[in-house]
């Protein structure tokens, strides 16, 4: 259980962090709304996680799969380019994620 949470966490470190970047500053009110939603869900799951999996395992599979979905969905959307030098370095994180899941 404390994996499905924390991949969930993962995702939603992408959601806030996209959240917050949309926000301008905290100026505009539903990105805003958004961003502090997210932000306490992501923290809550991955604080949870850490009742059973280790400190730095926990910490680096929730920012590993954080960063690699928001900058994937910048990639998507358009406000990122994408290359393949980018799109490689992305599954190497991805990688390192499983091997962290694999070795726990």
């Amino acid at each position: 259980m404390a994996w499905i949470v924390l991949v969930l966490s993962g995702v939603l470190e992408a959601v806030w962090a996209t959240a917050l970047g949309r926000s301008e500053g905290f100026t505009r009110l539903w990105p805003t709304v958004v961003f502090f939603a997210a932000l306490a869900l992501s923290m809550g799951g991955l604080a949870f996680a850490m009742r059973t999996l280790p400190v730095g395992t926990s910490y680096a599979v929730w920012v590993g799969i954080g960063a690699v979905l928001t900058v994937t969905y910048a990639m998507v959307t358009g406000a990122e380019s994408f290359s393949v030098v980018k799109a490689l370095l992305l599954m190497g994180i991805v990688g390192c994620v499983i091997g962290l899941k694999v070795l726990h």
